[in-house]
């Protein structure tokens, strides 16, 4: 059981977490390249944009499914964030949590480059070493020869910028010594990293929501993620049918009430209607109907009910000096429209 998270591109510029995780079943170790390697199969994924605590609640479907509280053993290999171990603490809380041997090696090679320099042959020689150790040994050595490199640059002239990252590191790896017993890890035959995480968010997640110029309404995610992780778990023939019938009795449903809330509209506005009237259903009285003026267009002659307002400018206005403007002012005064 290995958690992550992947940042995606919403719209108006902002950034979210798509929380995953991802389950399958442990194989027994192969050699490959002079090392014990352990592959695990039938991977299957859960993602959700969603806080710590929602995204731990709606994993318990896939984790249930998988039966991760009725197997013998789960191993939980993580980075060391921690709501990953509150994550852990819900779905498996006697997991055998294992750091991920890639980022505990990205802490000790941060305190060797403190101290020996980035790049340098010194480092990488150092790093090589330690690194070898860290897997196939105790982590006591480790912790303790990174604390003396500590101690070494706190004894010197060595800046803020250089110790803080330095402390930071130690202690991490401290606090989280329990999950780095590599060794012991490699002889039951449990994984050590969380690969299968990392390429699940790049091929779940990433790859579909992080083309190029895509950027996500907040609400359309999950939608997506969800037909991702069927599809990515081998599912979709299974799992599409139920997925369809769902949403088609959704819409059906939706497409009812619409049309209940519309009866319902026009009954209220029926009701209203018959009871301003004296007699249910029968047309109003004439002399409750409000007077209409009507009048009659001197040009044709028939009733209209719009009565035009004649514009008469004023005595100073230019038009009434135009020969044109004359004509239509004293055709305005005796009633008729000149013709044009």
């Amino acid at each position: 059981m290995s958690t992550d998270g992947a940042m995606v591109p919403l719209v108006h510029g902002e950034w979210a977490e798509v929380k995953s995780v991802v389950l399958g079943a442990i194989q027994l170790p192969v050699m490959e390249n002079g090392e014990r390697v352990v592959h695990t199969t039938q991977l299957s994924y859960f993602s959700r944009l969603a806080e710590a605590e929602t995204f731990t609640r709606l994993a318990t479907v896939e984790t249930q499914r998988r039966g991760t509280e009725r197997a013998e053993t789960v191993c939980a290999v993580n980075d060391g964030a921690e709501w990953i171990q509150g994550f852990i603490d819900v779905q498996r809380h006697d997991a055998v949590r294992i750091l991920d041997f890639s980022h505990a090696a990205g802490y000790v090679a941060q305190v060797g480059q403190a101290v020996l320099g980035e790049g340098t042959p010194e480092f990488c020689a150092w790093l090589t070493t330690t690194l070898h150790q860290l897997k196939h040994d105790a982590p006591d050595q480790v912790l303790q020869t990174l604390r003396d490199m500590q101690r070494e640059l706190e004894g010197g002239a060595a800046s803020p910028e250089t110790l803080d990252p330095v402390r930071t590191a130690v202690q991490y790896l401290e606090k989280r010594q329990s999950q780095m017993e590599y060794a012991r890890f490699q002889a039951a035959g449990y994984p050590i990293g969380s690969g299968s995480v990392e390429s699940g968010n790049k091929v779940v997640v990433e790859a579909r929501l992080k083309g190029a110029g895509m950027h996500w309404a907040r609400p359309h995610v999950d939608p997506m993620v969800a037909l991702r992780d069927v599809l990515c778990s081998a599912r979709w023939e299974h799992d599409w049918p139920q997925i369809a019938t769902r949403v088609r009795a959704d819409h059906l449903k939706e497409h009812h009430q619409r049309q209940r809330a519309r009866w319902t509209q026009r009954r209220v506005v029926a009701t209203t209607s018959a009871s301003a009237s004296p007699v249910v259903g029968a047309p109003p009285e004439p002399s409750e109907l409000e007077p209409i003026k009507v009048t009659t267009s001197k040009r044709h002659g028939s009733p209209s009910h719009h009565v035009k307002q004649l514009y008469r400018p004023p005595a100073n206005h230019p038009w009434r000096h135009s020969p044109i403007g004359r004509a239509r002012f004293n055709s305005y005064r005796s009633g008729h429209e000149p013709k044009v």
